[in-house]
């Protein structure tokens, strides 16, 4: 049975989310402070992790980091009433695979939660890779430490970072969909309505040093020879 945490520091949602997701046989944790949360994720482990960004002890987006540290390959759904688009932007940018405003309906939430537990992690992407370099196109990363290695040198890359540069090199060179990132390195089949896709590249050809990646208009993005 699939396991979910949920961190919530409002009693009455918290009740809510339990009773809805507990009815559609899911086990529930629910927690509502930020150390409860870690403490939970540990015991747990859960398939979601459902993440509030206002807690009393500390910031959704610290708990989110911290979970990227330690446990890179979680999937993490935050639900929150802090919807502006940097907001969304920035939990997206920084590891959760979706972001649902509150107030939210109950069959959304399902319909999300479904989704994002069938949804394989990153970890589960890469197993089929025998080798512990990739290397294609003249780029060269390291999939067990998960960084860009240029002329020898190591450049640290977040996780979606490693994720997208990962798949342009798999499918080079041919161009990748922004849907097509959208749902294989963020998780999501719709649009968000942020540019996550676009912010990511810019931080990758930033590191990259180089016109290495190449944008097709209309089209998406692809990595050149």
């Amino acid at each position: 049975m699939n396991r979910i945490v949920v961190v919530e520091d409002e009693p009455l949602v918290g009740r809510l989310l339990g009773r809805v997701l507990g009815g559609a046989g899911y086990t529930v944790t629910v927690v509502g402070t930020a150390v409860d949360a870690l403490t939970a994720i540990r015991t747990v482990d859960p398939n979601l992790i459902i993440l509030d960004l206002v807690l009393p002890d500390g910031r959704g987006e610290d708990v989110l980091a911290e979970l990227m540290r330690f446990r890179p390959s979680s999937r993490v759904l935050v639900l929150s009433s802090m919807t502006q688009v940097a907001t969304r932007v920035g939990v997206l940018n920084g590891g959760a695979v979706d972001f649902l405003a509150k107030p939210f309906a109950n069959a959304e939430l399902l319909a999300r939660v479904n989704t994002r537990i069938r949804t394989p992690t990153s970890s589960q992407a890469l197993t089929a890779t025998v080798s512990r370099y990739l290397r294609r196109a003249g780029v060269e990363i390291d999939l067990q430490e998960r960084d860009l290695v240029v002329d020898g040198r190591r450049i640290s890359l977040t996780q979606r970072e490693f994720m997208l540069l990962f798949h342009l090199l798999q499918r080079a060179p041919e161009p990748c969909t922004r849907a097509e990132l959208l749902e294989r390195v963020w998780g999501t089949k719709f649009d968000t309505g942020t540019n996550v896709v676009d912010v990511c590249i810019r931080r990758l050809r930033w590191k990259l040093s180089n016109e290495m990646i190449e944008t097709v208009r209309n089209v998406g993005y692809r990595i050149t020879a």
